[in-house]
């Protein structure tokens, strides 16, 4: 049986996501937490307006839930350690006879940091692939969602220190990385990236996961993120990464074109260098949810951008401020389900 992840911009029948649970991600004070639980709230009442959301609720959380969600959103009830859907739940697949797969990949909370709790998520890929219906495909592989991108045609785009990081994987060569990639989402054509962002190497972060810097929005096409200013660290960052892109090849043999998306003038907050990305937005049926960094010039340039590489779709963008405060954006809460063609 093979297997194929498909790109984001095919038919989807759902979105899924995991409601906020007190602990360190979400804040220290209520203030914080308050802002935490309204930003992932807003993201899912967004999406639920234009196609089917299921939020994973742990026990804790159920009254909250319902009070804040829409009544569009399905609830489900399990528990749940961290709640950042993309990294926690399944990475879904199509099988050649049009079945949905579930890929459930080893979580042990972005190579063991201090803060995570990734003890209940083990259980959480399984838990969705019997609900969606989907074949489970267990993997040994310590890898995230987020910590990847495909263009449906054979591409993938992997870090060295996320898949090869000696927190993750200390025995795993990118052959053995390649071949999974290659079983599990029939990506046989692997583009390997040296690091992500500054930020990401700090508190809360991922080590490089690939979505605050690149995806693909088509076959043979690279949305790129770019720091212009020469003070932010990022900006030597995303000048090696891009000349590793320009190297690189599609599942075609061709070149990629790449497609600037400028950051955001902000360089820094209260915690350092920000990581503020436009890359790390969320394509569903009909429209791409991107983020927003209250600067209106710029959101706006992104949002044009992110039209002109969506051709058809609502660009709908929201305040993503609240989600990078905590180690990402719209694209690391979310995990879209393909639409399947066979029960």
């Amino acid at each position: 049986m093979n297997w194929t992840m498909p790109p984001e911009t095919a038919p989807q029948e759902r979105i899924w996501m995991a409601f906020p649970r007190q602990g360190m991600t979400l804040g220290a004070t209520e203030a914080e937490r308050a802002a935490g639980y309204a930003a992932w709230a807003m993201v899912a009442n967004t999406i639920a307006e234009r196609m089917p959301v299921t939020m994973v609720v742990d026990p804790t959380e159920t009254a909250r839930a319902a009070s804040m969600l829409s009544g569009e959103i399905t609830r489900v009830e399990h528990p749940i350690g961290e709640f950042w859907m993309r990294d926690t739940g399944p990475t879904f697949v199509l099988s050649d006879d049009g079945r949905l797969g579930a890929v459930d990949w080893i979580f042990n909370g972005w190579g063991g940091q201090d803060w995570s709790d990734p003890g209940p998520d083990r259980y959480v890929a399984a838990f969705i692939a019997e609900i969606a219906g989907a074949e489970r495909l267990p993997s040994l592989l310590v890898n995230e969602g987020g910590g990847l991108h495909v263009d449906g045609a054979g591409t993938v785009l992997l870090t060295d220190t996320v898949q090869l990081g000696a927190e993750r994987n200390p025995h795993a060569d990118r052959g053995r990385v390649e071949a999974e990639m290659a079983r599990l989402l029939g990506a046989t054509n692997p583009v390997w990236l040296s690091r992500g962002l500054t930020r990401d190497y700090e508190a809360f972060g991922t080590s490089g996961h690939v979505d605050m810097v690149a995806t693909c929005p088509a076959p043979g096409q690279i949305l790129l993120h770019v720091q212009d200013n020469p003070e932010h660290p990022d900006h030597a960052v995303m000048q090696a990464l891009r000349a590793e892109l320009e190297a690189a090849r599609d599942a075609s043999g061709a070149p990629f074109e790449i497609i600037e998306l400028p950051a955001p003038e902000l360089l820094r907050d209260a915690e350092g260098w920000v990581d503020y990305s436009y890359v790390n937005h969320l394509a569903i049926n009909g429209a791409v949810i991107a983020c927003g960094f209250g600067e209106p010039k710029e959101d706006a340039r992104a949002a044009e951008i992110l039209g002109h590489a969506y051709p058809g779709r609502e660009i709908v963008t929201l305040d993503a401020r609240e989600l990078f405060a905590r180690g990402g954006g719209i694209h690391c809460i979310t995990q879209q389900q393909p639409r399947a063609s066979a029960p």
